[in-house]
């Protein structure tokens, strides 16, 4: 067995799970804690410039990066829009849309999947460079980051506008 194929025999599984844990709890009601979204709204942005700065010798990337956070960012206010937010005397909840929650793990899911398949046909892994300046690669983070900064920004906003004190049940 070599060494990549035992990376694949322990990663895939492992991957596997925690993707069909994650999309099991989209569905759910989540408690909202704001340390969790602020991070998200700072990691994100954060992230995508480091990203950008990399694979500023490649336009075709870069450009790759800002449509998917064009696309995210898009994705992210129509999730909004379909998230169910409660206050109430047990804090504050937010129940997300399973549908856009299942299309961005398979989305990610996919490009895992690919990227696997790449390094097993090629047999090396590419190198770090390589990984963050793929077009491709850069559309789905770009993507999947512009959704979590708008998405935690939105939930944010959100439970400052709400007043402090619970209702029985608040409008959207």
């Amino acid at each position: 067995m070599t060494s990549s194929t035992a990376v694949l025999v322990v990663l895939v599984p492992l991957v596997g799970w925690r993707m069909y844990s994650r999309v099991r709890r989209l569905a759910l009601r989540q408690r909202s804690r704001a340390w969790r979204h602020w991070t998200a709204a700072i990691l994100f942005p954060l992230l995508v410039a480091l990203f950008a700065i990399a694979s500023i010798a490649n336009p075709l990337a870069v450009g790759a990066l800002g449509g998917g956070c064009a696309a995210g960012i898009a994705l992210g206010l129509w999730g909004l829009r379909l998230t169910r937010f409660e206050r109430t005397a047990q804090g504050w909840f937010y129940t997300p849309n399973a549908h856009i929650g299942i299309a961005r793990s398979i989305l990610l899911v996919a490009r895992i999947g690919w990227r696997i398949f790449e390094m097993q046909m090629y047999g090396t892994p590419p190198r770090g460079a390589q990984f963050a300046t793929s077009p491709l690669t850069l559309l789905v983070f770009g993507t999947l980051a512009g959704y979590y900064a708008t998405y935690a920004i939105g939930v944010l906003r959100w439970r400052r506008s709400t007043p402090r004190e619970p209702s029985a049940s608040l409008p959207r």
